[in-house]
């Protein structure tokens, strides 16, 4: 027997219905958003993710030379391939573009509980809008697609931060322009390391200033309302005009936005989430589950400066997105007993007493199938008696049993699988009576 490559997952046909299940439900409430789906190469130029991702991304790819000797890599996320695909049409497609991709990405880590080397992704971002409505609007999204698997906030709450607030706090501090993105990595990643670590990596970008910056750091980071930020952003502010009071009116708009979209109530402002690529530049976002292990569920931001890196300059489009991953999604419904069980089972089984009963079940298999039913049968014949313990087994919903005594008079007995009631319908009118009887929540048994 071959072996199963690690991190990679076979879905069987019930597996298989869940993620279905859970699929659609993204691509409703994406389109009730008005985003339209999209999609892209699972293969990209090498360079693509080199020059686009951060390193981190970079030393995760699945990459390798192919028989026309280019350097090619399987997608480790969608952001590279959707700047490429509207920096090529940049003129031609209406603004601003909501897009959503649902899709399977690669990235060569080592497999553990909420992380695989293969996922499936959904991506939805806003482009050619550079004001908060855009943010708030790729939130709400986020908060309803959680809402509508069947999360709520006292399961998840989505994180809110900002990386120009971050880049004033280090332009107040003095600190070196080719120092701050460092300097940013080193902060995004505090929350997950010990202390320590932490002035250790600030000492070596900061000598001797790695504890107050530090101290200083986590006094931001302390902060967690409308409030505390503006003030916080005003105390940087040279002027009512200037980049931190601007930023302080963003924050306002965003927050205000969001309440009127009726999600504010998954929303806590944490300064903590800086998020890690290389290309966001305003405000950021991490959808954590709350309820049990405090997993990342989702994350995203505004990228607005990748678009015009793509182009070569000859289209500067703002941009903001989130991605939203299967693995943690479904690990979290799971976990809270939300996950659910999706009938696989055909419609109707037709059970067949001979050969002749057989021709019949067969004609109306075929025109049953047409009018949209999921039909079985047996492929060989067989006893009525082992038919119908298969037709128990096969989750069906109905059977139609087609007998000797039914065929003679023109007619086919509908079986309830569930109540056992049953009722001999005519023949002509079949599918009518189905749909009656579905209408009616099935054949009830007489008392």
């Amino acid at each position: 027997m071959s072996e199963h490559l690690p991190g990679f997952r076979d879905f069987y046909p019930d597996d298989l219905a869940r993620r279905n299940h859970l699929f659609a439900i993204l691509r409703e409430v994406a389109v009730r958003f008005d985003f339209r789906e999209f999609d892209a190469p699972v293969l990209e130029p090498l360079d693509l993710y080199l020059e686009k991702s951060g390193e981190e991304i970079a030393t995760q790819l699945f990459h390798f030379t192919d028989q026309g000797g280019r350097e090619v890599a399987l997608r480790p996320e969608l952001t590279p391939s959707l700047a490429r695909l509207v920096a090529d049409k940049a003129e031609s497609l209406k603004k601003p573009i909501k897009w959503f991709h649902l899709g399977e990405h690669f990235r060569y880590e080592r497999p553990q509980k909420g992380r695989l080397r293969s996922f499936f992704q959904f991506n939805a971002d806003l482009i050619g809008e550079a004001s908060p409505s855009a943010d708030a609007e790729l939130i709400a999204l986020l908060v309803s697609l959680l809402e509508e698997c069947g999360l709520h906030s006292e399961i998840f709450q989505v994180r809110l931060s900002d990386r120009i607030t971050w880049s004033l706090f280090l332009e107040d501090r003095k600190v070196p322009q080719e120092k701050r993105s460092d300097l940013l990595d080193v902060i995004d990643k505090s929350s997950r390391r010990d202390p320590e670590a932490t002035l250790e990596a600030l000492e070596t970008l900061l000598p001797g200033e790695g504890k107050a910056f530090l101290d200083a750091v986590d006094e931001l980071k302390s902060i967690d309302t409308l409030e505390g930020i503006t003030e916080r952003l005003h105390s940087f502010s040279q002027s009512e005009e200037d980049e931190a009071a601007r930023r302080a009116e963003d924050w306002k708009v965003l927050i205000n936005r969001l309440e009127s979209l009726g999600c504010i109530d998954a929303i806590t402002i944490d300064l903590g989430i800086v998020r890690g690529l290389a290309y966001y530049t305003g405000f950021v976002y991490e959808a954590f589950e709350t309820s049990g292990e405090s997993r990342a569920l989702a994350g995203g931001g505004r990228y607005d400066h990748l678009i015009s890196k793509l182009s070569g300059g000859s289209s500067d489009l703002p941009a903001s997105g989130f991605a939203l991953g299967d693995v943690t999604l479904a690990d979290c419904l799971e976990a809270n007993g939300l996950l659910p069980e999706i009938d696989v089972g055909p419609d109707l089984y037709l059970i067949a007493g001979g050969q002749d009963e057989r021709v019949v079940a067969l004609q109306d298999s075929s025109r049953l199938r047409k009018a949209g039913y999921a039909v079985t049968y047996p492929l060989r014949e067989q006893g009525f008696g082992k038919q119908f313990r298969e037709a128990g087994k096969s989750g069906a919903v109905f059977a139609l049993v087609y007998g000797e005594e039914e065929l003679a008079a023109g007619k086919v007995k509908v079986k309830d699988l569930t109540s056992g009631a049953e009722k001999s319908v005519e023949s002509g009118s079949l599918i009518e009576e189905l749909l009656a009887i579905e209408e009616a929540g099935g054949l009830a048994v007489e008392s």
